[in-house]
């Protein structure tokens, strides 16, 4: 029978989590820290991401945006009210923020469109097969996998990582800087929205999962559940990767382009 957890430490702190998870949080956090402290978010923070680098990373980021809302949704279905106190805090939640995320699309698009993307773009989908590789993921883990591992590749892992390398973004105010005053707010909302106020979400979202698991779940539960979260690091890495490559291939092109405005 499975040993209930409630937690009773403060919410975002991991020793608050039994230690199973905890150990979960260690074995990932390499895989995280890839994706947090990738060069892209660093560049994208000084504001010296090509045009182009960064149009394909807002086009093929939007997938996983867009759909948000629809990886909740799945994962609402497989709750039944009553039947787990685990299930139940899921369903809240799921139901209370699915609202969120739509919004968070409107908030994508108005991004796009600060750096001349348009919504027809975005919905075209012209990128490498590479960048499609995340939402697929998504898609995959929360319609196939149970409602416990699906959280923890989405809820947990992508949304955790996305809001740190959010605030990696927003640490300092040169991205925000480059856009015009009249249009930055609204060009930096999505940024600023996760970098700020969402910090709770994936906390909240380890607790469902160790609700559902207990204090003492099995050794192949737990093995599922760090693959499915490092599995979600890896793919927002190699979706990184990608976008760097097309950025190193514009870099000498730009220095040669320096060069000859230089000798004029």
């Amino acid at each position: 029978m499975i040993e209930a957890f409630v937690r009773t430490g403060p919410l975002m702190e991991a020793t608050s989590y039994p230690l199973w998870a905890q150990q979960l949080i260690r074995d990932c956090s390499e895989s995280k820290r890839r994706v947090v402290e990738h060069e892209l978010y660093r560049s994208m923070r000084d504001a010296t991401l090509s045009a182009k680098t960064m149009r394909q990373y807002l086009i093929g980021g939007w997938p996983v945006v867009e759909q948000f809302a629809l990886y909740m949704a799945q994962s609402l279905t497989k709750t039944r009210f009553g039947r787990h106190p685990g299930e139940d805090m899921a369903r809240r939640w799921l139901m209370r923020n699915i609202r969120v995320e739509l919004n968070h699309a409107d908030y994508w698009v108005n991004w796009c469109n600060a750096h001349g993307v348009s919504l027809e773009d975005l919905q075209a989908q012209d990128v490498p097969a590479e960048l499609l590789a995340l939402s697929h993921w998504c898609w995959q883990t929360t319609s196939a996998d149970s409602l416990i591992v699906g959280i923890a590749a989405t809820n947990y892992a992508i949304e955790g990582a996305t809001g740190e390398w959010s605030a990696v973004v927003c640490a300092n105010d040169i991205y925000a800087n480059s856009f015009p005053e009249e249009g930055r707010k609204r060009a930096m909302k999505w940024l600023k929205m996760h970098a700020q106020y969402d910090d709770a979400h994936p906390w909240e979202a380890l607790e469902i999962i160790c609700t559902l698991a207990g204090h003492n779940p099995t050794k192949a539960l737990q093995a599922e559940l760090r693959r499915a979260v490092c599995m979600s690091y890896d793919y927002m890495f190699g979706f990184l990767e990608r976008c760097m490559a097309l950025e190193l291939e514009q870099r000498p092109v730009r220095r040669e382009r320096v060069a000859a405005v230089a000798q004029h």
